[in-house]
């Protein structure tokens, strides 16, 4: 396991304490530095355990967030895991070096489903070497990208990203055709055991959405309804 794979979070978390397990998301192209802003604020006045920006807006997060407690996420190979490795490394361990604590990478699919298993691990691997040359804390994501795969994908996928050093594995980008559920959290968190954290993202939306993944075995809800889910669980409608 990597380190930090569950620093900070309860293991099982309630309504009350659901923002502490949120990645607070922003990952729309046309977001802008406005935008950021508003996210960081968000993070810091719920208390949401991260926020998730493109690489280009992590020093400007790390900057609003300095000293609030909230971590800084960033993505690579985002959305569609095609990129070559080498750029993949080099985006995510430039993302730390600005100040990510933690990167959420995508999973090579055409790799994947061609049994290409070695490459699949070894494009892990490679992403994991390079975050942690940047900063042996940091935390690596795999996005296996559900909706694409087969119930044998799915755990295969997750086997290669433990294989290649990741400290989680996650559900979906939230940009292909379907997001997270909880019978894909209960089966990833089945294939991984209880030492790696399982991510719920895409199409998290409700309270109810997030304490179902939650009972499914998610450890980790990226969302960019987080304000919503937590006014909704906590009755105050913010």
């Amino acid at each position: 396991m990597q380190d930090g794979a569950t620093a900070g979070m309860p293991s099982r978390p309630g309504p009350g304490n659901l923002a502490r397990i949120i990645d607070h998301t922003l990952l729309k192209p046309t977001a802008t530095a406005g935008d950021i802003a508003r996210l960081c604020a968000e993070a810091q006045q719920f208390g949401f355990y991260a926020v998730c920006v493109h690489g280009v807006w992590v020093g400007e997060a790390r900057r609003r967030l300095a000293g609030s407690g909230v971590a800084v996420a960033a993505v690579a190979g985002f959305p569609l895991g095609a990129s070559a490795t080498p750029a993949k490394g080099y985006e995510a361990a430039r993302a730390v070096a600005e100040g990510a604590s933690e990167v959420d990478m995508v999973i090579n699919l055409g790799w994947l489903k061609a049994g290409a298993d070695p490459a699949v691990a070894g494009d892990v691997e490679r992403v994991v070497a390079a975050v942690k040359a940047e900063n042996p804390g940091a935390l690596v994501k795999v996005i296996i990208e559900t909706c694409y795969l087969s119930e044998e994908e799915k755990a295969r996928a997750c086997r290669l990203a433990v294989q290649g050093g990741a400290g989680f594995v996650k559900t979906s980008t939230g940009f292909g055709p379907a997001g997270a559920t909880a019978g894909d959290v209960a089966l990833m968190r089945w294939v991984v055991g209880p030492d790696i954290g399982v991510k719920a993202a895409g199409g998290v939306r409700s309270a109810a959405d997030a304490l179902a993944m939650v009972a499914a075995g998610a450890s980790r809800i990226g969302t960019s309804s987080g304000p919503a889910i937590v006014g909704d669980a906590d009755g105050s409608g913010r």
